[in-house]
């Protein structure tokens, strides 16, 4: 698990703190490197990121719980496209039920991506795409808005 796909960290995300980008592209690498050599054996690796995730302590600092989770929009409109902990589960037992999971082996993923292809939702029944949004509407300067997004 890591914070942001490879792509979305090379392009867009320029951390002023370096041990916080050392531990998310440590996360790609590693996945990376046993990609290749679990390969032969039949395994698959990858790195994994949620979206937004609404993790206990995202519920505490909004002040808000699971129930509840929508008001946190309140105190930051973006906080709309976040998702519960079950989305990126969902997506993790996605790719374990995938018989054709190699074809993911060393790829960085996101929750909301793989949920475009394997079809799950999050606990709400939406399906957010977090990444896409992040990177067209909030870090685009545009004024929250998830329609299309979830």
């Amino acid at each position: 698990m890591t914070d942001g796909t490879a792509e979305y960290n090379a392009r867009y995300r320029k951390e002023a703190n370096l041990f916080y980008d050392l531990a998310k592209v440590a996360v790609i690498r590693l996945a990376t490197a046993q990609a290749a050599e679990i390969a032969e054996h039949g395994g698959t690796a990858v790195a994994l990121t949620p979206g937004w995730l609404r993790s206990e302590a995202m519920l505490e600092h909004f002040g808000v719980t699971e129930e509840n989770w929508t008001d946190g929009a309140a105190k930051d409109p973006h906080f709309a496209i976040s998702e519960s902990p079950a989305y990126v589960g969902r997506a993790v037992a996605a790719l374990a039920a995938d018989p054709d999971r190699a074809r993911w082996n060393g790829a960085s993923l996101s929750s909301g991506g793989l949920a475009q292809v394997y079809g799950f939702t999050d606990a709400d029944g939406s399906r957010p795409d977090a990444w896409r949004y992040i990177t067209e509407v909030e870090d685009a300067g545009k004024p929250a808005d998830v329609t299309g997004y979830r």
